[in-house]
């Protein structure tokens, strides 16, 4: 199967291509292996509203929910047995890429958005998800809430690789960055000869959402339409320029010396909801060394057709800078934006995921 030249290319500037989306047909039907060879993915995203649209209706999940169902398992552990299945599955297909690359292969697993303000709790299942799953090249996904930065931390130190999702803002990032590095310190002080191989985490930070809510309340406020579409990927080049200012300091050089690896930014929310911008929008222009892209089918598959590189994220810092402040002076209070883009992510998990509990209740139901 011949390798996608525009996506290879992307892959060779330093972008790793990722699949957000998963499903048990997608597994047994080899298409995530051949997007792995075809398309140069090289990793998997999914989250409460993926694994709903996956289950929900599929019959490639009939023989599993009897066998659940006769066992008069849980809901709750019906369902994350379902869910660990087809992400150990999806590592395997995937751990030649991370045999191959060292860091890559990776998929990722969520847990329960209704812990995304309990520390204790969040800590306590990303260690069973973690244990659940068995796989060195999975990623628990943390939301990047307050009380989701000391579990990251917790995790890290315990030699749980995380995904952080969820980040909206510089500020917040920059406090996700600095639960990384504390993590890390932590495990290295519980063992000064504490091996970091294999520890990795990638931060995920959302584009197409700021648009998306920035847009809304550039229209009420009747500001310039040129500055809409704009602020996403603005935003995001700033989290690149704070990710380089963070992984140069002397406090990462002091964890590098000691095999610790960088916290890579993940570009998330990248199919683009406004049908009226460049379908590859978020991907042309967010190109940087370094960096996860984690894209929708749809998305991944328009790049391969007809995108091309826009202006490097490290020569867009000045411009990056003038859209926000612009954004700002048309009256559109940013510290508001990014916490309703927060407190929507996680209603919106949590609404799919109580859904997705429902449908698999049905069908334990059924299935007796």
């Amino acid at each position: 199967m011949a390798q996608n030249d525009k996506l290879a290319e992307l892959s060779g500037a330093g972008v790793a291509v990722w699949l957000d989306d998963l499903s048990r047909d997608r597994i047994r039907t080899g298409n995530l292996k051949s997007l792995s060879e075809e398309f140069s993915v090289v990793g998997v995203t999914t989250n409460p509203t993926i694994f709903a649209n996956a289950i929900s209706g599929s019959e490639t999940y009939d023989d599993q929910l009897h066998a659940l169902a006769v066992r008069g398992v849980s809901v709750d552990e019906a369902l994350r047995t379902i869910t660990a299945s087809d992400v150990r599955d999806a590592c395997d297909v995937l751990t030649p890429v991370a045999q191959r690359t060292g860091r890559d292969g990776r998929v990722s697993i969520e847990v329960g958005p209704a812990l995304a303000h309990d520390t204790d709790a969040t800590a306590a299942e990303a260690a069973h998800l973690w244990w659940l799953v068995n796989r060195p090249n999975l990623f628990i996904k943390i939301p990047a809430t307050e009380e989701g930065l000391p579990a990251i931390s917790s995790c890290i130190a315990q030699g749980i690789s995380i995904n952080v999702t969820l980040i909206f803002s510089l500020d917040r990032y920059r406090q996700v960055m600095d639960a990384y590095l504390t993590g890390l310190e932590q495990r290295l002080e519980n063992d000064p000869q504490v091996s970091f191989a294999g520890l990795e985490s990638v931060a995920s930070f959302f584009v197409s959402r700021v648009d998306t809510e920035i847009d809304k309340r550039l229209d009420k406020l009747g500001a310039d339409e040129s500055l809409k579409g704009k602020a996403g990927v603005a935003n995001a080049r700033l989290a690149y320029q704070a990710y380089e200012e963070v992984f140069s300091s002397d406090r990462w050089q002091a964890l590098e010396a000691k095999g610790a690896r960088p916290q890579r930014p993940l570009w998330a929310s990248t199919g683009v909801k406004n049908p009226a911008y460049p379908d590859t929008l978020y991907i042309s222009e967010l190109i940087a060394p370094d960096v996860v892209n984690t894209m929708p089918e749809k998305t991944m598959r328009a790049y391969a057709d007809h995108g091309s590189p826009g202006t490097p994220v490290q020569k867009s810092y000045d411009d990056a800078v003038a859209v926000m402040k612009a954004v700002a002076d048309a009256g559109v209070d940013l510290d508001d934006v990014f916490q309703v883009l927060e407190d929507e992510g996680v209603q919106k998990f949590t609404v799919s995921w109580n859904e997705l509990t429902e449908s698999i209740r049905t069908e334990l139901e059924d299935k007796k």
